[in-house]
């Protein structure tokens, strides 16, 4: 075991599947545990865990996506609108991918498509924290990742895992000097979420301050600075275009988006409103008890948030867990949806990763394994609920 307060970037020859072989392992374990509680529940309640993962809430927009393109559109009684164009494309794309070359359905195709980047999400994250702080807290990183309490919806189409997946491989791109991949697959994240804002956020901090940090045509990774100055340019292409295509297509010029958005209800208002839902749960009984909990759950973020900076991580994994949070917490979407939209923010679960890894194996163990049985069960009764996740 290396030393936890330190960078611990392998140093021998060990193939990156081996090194990185407990953790998968231990992830793909909660996965399945969690899966097979789901099926349980769903059958109890005469009800399909295969629908509850694949054809609900935003998987039906992506595979109508897939299915039909761009154009569908849902206008409500309260005057909303309801269009397609929010969801990004890179999902919907693979989904039709796979359906061409396959008997997949496009509903199943996205469950294979996420359960592939699921595998490759948890490996990126691993690949990250194993640079920074070494095997066993990398292991422990992509455990508590998997075991996160809505950690179901990794196994959903939808494309949180995906959008994990890319981001991680891009930030680990970057620590490694590897610009013009990170560029891309930063890229390709802008092409699978609005929240790809913030690998392109990551990348660009990291090359400025790489750029003022050194001089000379070569950096001291070895890599030509022309290269950082590609990978910056090729990030924000995927979000940019997308974005772009919209505004055209809908006559809304660059903010087109933004209108599509407004039609979710969907925006960013600095927290405004959701401080205002948090409020309302103060005004009776037993609903104040959730208003603590939101409470006691934000203020945990921005604890954990605090230890990342005081930690010393790395500037690009900072950048990318900061963009997140703010994005979930500050922004005027469905409330409900909050907790999934901070999956992605892998970085901040790094200081728990460290403390487990200083931990006897048996003690992580056991915490591990409680977790991952309490996340299975509220996953399945999280599904089984009324509102989408």
């Amino acid at each position: 075991m290396t030393d936890l307060g330190t960078s611990a970037a392998p140093t021998r020859a060990e193939p990156a599947w081996r090194r990185a072989a407990p953790a998968l392992l231990g992830y793909a374990a909660v996965r399945v545990l969690g899966l097979l509680v789901l099926t349980v529940w769903s059958a109890a309640r005469d009800t399909s865990a295969h629908r509850l993962l694949s054809a609900r809430w935003d998987s039906l927009w992506y595979t109508r996506v897939a299915e039909l393109g761009y154009g569908y559109e849902v206008r409500l009684p309260n005057g909303d609108v309801h269009s397609n164009l929010a969801f990004f494309p890179l999902l919907p794309w693979l989904e039709r991918a796979v359906a061409a070359v396959s008997p997949l359905s496009y509903a199943d195709g996205g469950l294979l498509v996420s359960a592939v980047a699921s595998l490759a999400a948890a490996w990126g994250i691993f690949a990250v924290a194993d640079h920074v702080y070494g095997r066993r807290a990398a292991v422990c990183a992509v455990l508590l990742w998997a075991v996160l309490p809505v950690g179901v919806v990794q196994s959903m189409a939808y494309s949180e895992s995906l959008f994990t997946a890319l981001a991680a491989w891009s930030l680990y791109a970057v620590l490694r000097g590897h610009w013009v991949s990170a560029g891309l697959l930063a890229s390709l994240a802008g092409l699978t979420r609005p929240v790809g804002a913030a690998v392109v956020a990551a990348v660009w901090v990291a090359a400025v301050d790489s750029f003022v940090r050194e001089r000379g045509a070569v950096a001291r990774d070895g890599a030509p600075r022309w290269r950082r100055a590609v990978g910056m340019a090729v990030a924000p292409l995927g979000a940019a275009g997308y974005v772009l295509w919209v505004g055209v297509r809908t006559g809304g010029g660059p903010l087109g988006y933004l209108d599509v958005q407004a039609g979710w209800r969907n925006g960013f208002d600095g927290g405004y409103a959701f401080a205002v839902f948090v409020a309302g749960k103060f005004t009776s009984f037993p609903s104040a008890l959730a208003g603590l909990g939101l409470v006691l759950g934000t203020g945990l973020l921005i604890l954990l948030y605090v230890v990342c900076v005081r930690q010393r991580q790395p500037l690009p994994l900072l950048v990318y867990a900061g963009v997140v949070t703010a994005l979930a917490l500050c922004a005027s979407s469905y409330f409900g949806s909050k907790p999934r939209l901070l999956l992605p923010a892998f970085p901040l679960l790094l200081p728990p990763a460290l403390a487990l890894a200083r931990l006897r194996t048996s003690r992580s163990a056991w915490v591990l394994g409680s977790a991952a049985v309490v996340s299975a069960v509220y996953g399945a009764f999280w599904l089984n609920g009324s509102g989408p996740p």
